[in-house]
C-alpha cells in the first residue's frame, strides 16, 4: 500500500492534471519537477526533523514529498504563530514554507536541482508528526508512519472511492490536520484525482467552485451548518460531502440536503487513532455509526477501544468517548467520559448541561467549561436558535441567562449552574473546523487590543481605524462612571501596530514630543496613523477622531 502514494513520483509523468489553481492545471511532469526541488533543498538540512507550514495545498504536496524523498520526517502544525514556532524551535532543524523570517524558512531551489531519481520509501518510514490542537488547544505530538498513512488511504479509497470517480477534491479545511491532510492531500494523490490548491474560506468562494466541475467536497461542521441559503448553490457536478473534525449539528445536516443536494458522510476518528467510523443521517434519523472495516472496537468503562491498523502499532488505544453498542453491531456516542468538572466538591457532567440547554429549544449549540481562573464556576457559549434570539431581544442578557439557569436547575445542583454566559452568532471555529477549549474561554477574557480595520498601508505608512470596545481590560478601574483610555496604553498600541506591520526589531529607546490633548472613551472610532522612518529608527504615531486630535508623539528605537 505504501507505494501508491509514491506513483506519481515514480512512474512516468503523464499529462494528467495533479491539482488546479487560480483557473490552471498542473500536470504530473511540473509537481515532479517541483517536488525535486524541494527534495534538493531539503537534502541541505542536517537532522530529520523539519517544520513544514504551507497554506497552498499544492506547495504543500510538493514540499511534503520532497522532504520525504530527502529522507526527512514533517512536522505539521496547525498555525505558524509565535508561540507555535517557538515549541517547534526546540524539536526541528529546519522551518519550511510561510513561517516567520526570524526562522529563516527553507523554499525550493530554483533551477534544475539535478537530484537522484524518486524512489518508495519503506513502510514503517516516519513520515509526519501531527502538532495541532485537540479540543484542549493545546497542541501534541502525534507521529505517522508511512503505513499508518497507506492505510487509511487504502481504506478510504475502497470504502468510498467508486462514488467520487474521478470528480476534482474540493476542501474549505487545512491540510495542516489530519484530516485534511489525507482527504485533500494524499487520497487524491494515491487515487489520481485532482485537488483544488487553495481551501475555500468563504461561501461564495465554495458555490463558485462547485459549479464548474466535478467536486468532491470535504468540509467541516463550522462551514456546513453555515451554509448561507442566499446563494445559488449547484449541484449537477457535487458527487459526495465529506465531514469531520467535530459533530455536525442536526441544523447542518438538514442544511447540507437541502441546499447541496447530499448528505454529508460524516468521519469520526482524531489524530491519535486516524479514522474509525462513519454515518450518513439522511433526514437526520440516524444517529448510529459504522466501523470501518479494518476497525475492530470494544469497550473498557463504558469508552470505545480502538484496534486498528491505523494505530501506530498493535496495542488497543482507549478512547474517552462513551459509546454504546446496537445489536446490529453499530454504535451510538454518548459523549465523552472526560468531560466532567468538579465544582465545590461536586462532579458535573458538562455534557449533560450542554443537553439539556439544546433540549429547550432556545439554544442550538451550547459549549459549557469550567474557567481556569482560580474560580470553581461554570461557564457557557451558546448559539440561541430562532426562538432563543427573540426571547434575547425581548427580555435582554441578563434576564435571558436566568431563564436559562432556572431550567438547568431542574437538573443540575444550583452550585454547578453556569455563572457566566456568552451569547455569539456561532461558535468560534480554528483551521480545521474545531471548537477549542482555549478559543471558548477566550470569549471570556477582557480584551487588550482594540478592533481594526486598515484604512491606508505601504512599507513606510499604516493607517487603522480603531474601535474601542467598552469591556477593554484597560478600563478596568480608569475609570467607574467615565472611563478613559490610559496615555500609556495608547502609545503600547502604536508600538504593537508598529512592529508588526513595519517589522521593527530594535529595542524601546525613548519617546519624543509626546503630546496627550484629548481623553480616549470606548464607543468612539478613533484613527490610528503611523509613519516609520527606518533610517532614524523613528516611529511617528498620531491618535485622532471626529471630535479633534487625541495623542501624538514619536517612538525611537535602539539601531
Amino acid at each position: 500500500m505504501p507505494e501508491r502514494l509514491y506513483r506519481r513520483l515514480i512512474d512516468t509523468p503523464s499529462p494528467r492534471a495533479v491539482a488546479s489553481r487560480h483557473g490552471e492545471s498542473i500536470d504530473e511532469q511540473a509537481f515532479r519537477q517541483r517536488a525535486a526541488a524541494w527534495m534538493a533543498a531539503f537534502a541541505l538540512v542536517d537532522g530529520q526533523a523539519v517544520a513544514l507550514y504551507q497554506t497552498d495545498g499544492l506547495e504543500f504536496a510538493v514540499a511534503l514529498l520532497g522532504a520525504w524523498q530527502a529522507g526527512k520526517t514533517v512536522w505539521l502544525p496547525g498555525d505558524a504563530l509565535p508561540a507555535t514556532c517557538r515549541q517547534l524551535a526546540a524539536q526541528v532543524s529546519a522551518f519550511a514554507g510561510e513561517f516567520p523570517p526570524d526562522y529563516r524558512p527553507l523554499t525550493a531551489l530554483h533551477g534544475n536541482p539535478g537530484a537522484a531519481p524518486f524512489s518508495a520509501l519503506d513502510a514503517d518510514f516516519p513520515a509526519v508528526v501531527v502538532f495541532t490542537s485537540g479540543s484542549t488547544g493545546q497542541p501534541s505530538a502525534i507521529p505517522k508512519r508511512l503505513r499508518q498513512l497507506a492505510s487509511e488511504v487504502a481504506t478510504l479509497e475502497a470504502m468510498f472511492g467508486a462514488a467520487l470517480g474521478d470528480a476534482e477534491v474540493v476542501a474549505t479545511v487545512s491540510h495542516q490536520h489530519i484530516y485534511g491532510l489525507l482527504f485533500k492531500i494524499l487520497w487524491p494523490l494515491a487515487s489520481h484525482r485532482p485537488f483544488l490548491a487553495h481551501s475555500l474560506a468563504f461561501p461564495e468562494e465554495l458555490a463558485a467552485a462547485l459549479a464548474d466541475r466535478a467536486a468532491v467536497l470535504v468540509a467541516s461542521p463550522a462551514h456546513l451548518k453555515r451554509l448561507p441559503d442566499t446563494l445559488d448553490w449547484p449541484r449537477a457536478g457535487l458527487r459526495t460531502v465529506f465531514s469531520s473534525g467535530g459533530p455536525l449539528p442536526l441544523d447542518g445536516v438538514l442544511r447540507c440536503e437541502q441546499l447541496l443536494g447530499h448528505t454529508p458522510t460524516e468521519i469520526y476518528g482524531s489524530s491519535e487513532t486516524g479514522g474509525i467510523a462513519w454515518r450518513r443521517r439522511t433526514g437526520g434519523l440516524d444517529e448510529a455509526c459504522s466501523a470501518f472495516p479494518n476497525v475492530t472496537l470494544s469497550l473498557a468503562d463504558g469508552c470505545l477501544v480502538v484496534a486498528s491498523p491505523h494505530l501506530a502499532d498493535a496495542t488497543p488505544f482507549v478512547t474517552a468517548d462513551r459509546a454504546r453498542f446496537l445489536p446490529d453491531g453499530r454504535f451510538l456516542l454518548a459523549g465523552r467520559a472526560d468531560r466532567i468538572a468538579k465544582i465545590e466538591g461536586k462532579r458535573v457532567s458538562l455534557d449533560a448541561i450542554e443537553h439539556a440547554l439544546r433540549a429547550s429549544g432556545w439554544i442550538t449549540e451550547a459549549r459549557v467549561l469550567a474557567l481556569a481562573d482560580g474560580r470553581e464556576q461554570l461557564a457557557a457559549v451558546v448559539v440561541p436558535s430562532t426562538a432563543g434570539q427573540a426571547l434575547l431581544a425581548s427580555d435582554g442578557k441578563p434576564a435571558f441567562s436566568r431563564r436559562l439557569r432556572a431550567l438547568l436547575a431542574e437538573s443540575t445542583e444550583r452550585v454547578a449552574l453556569p455563572r457566566r454566559w456568552r451569547f455569539v452568532d456561532a461558535l468560534p471555529a480554528n483551521a480545521q473546523g474545531k471548537t477549542t477549549e482555549a478559543a471558548l474561554a477566550g470569549l471570556f477574557a477582557a480584551p487588550s487590543l482594540p478592533l481594526t480595520r486598515v484604512v491606508e498601508q505601504n512599507d513606510v505608512r499604516l493607517v487603522l481605524e480603531l474601535g474601542i470596545p467598552g469591556d477593554l481590560i484597560h478600563f478596568d478601574g480608569h475609570f467607574t462612571a467615565a472611563p478613559v483610555l490610559p496615555g500609556v496604553t495608547q502609545v503600547d498600541w502604536a508600538i504593537h501596530y508598529g512592529r508588526r506591520h513595519f517589522a521593527i526589531a530594535g529595542a524601546f529607546l525613548r519617546l519624543e514630543a509626546v503630546k496627550f490633548q484629548r481623553v480616549i472613551q470606548p464607543g468612539r472610532p478613533v484613527r490610528l496613523e503611523l509613519d516609520w522612518r527606518a533610517e532614524k529608527q523613528s516611529l511617528a504615531f498620531r491618535l485622532a477622531s471626529d471630535v479633534g486630535q487625541h495623542a501624538s508623539g514619536r517612538v525611537v528605537f535602539e539601531s
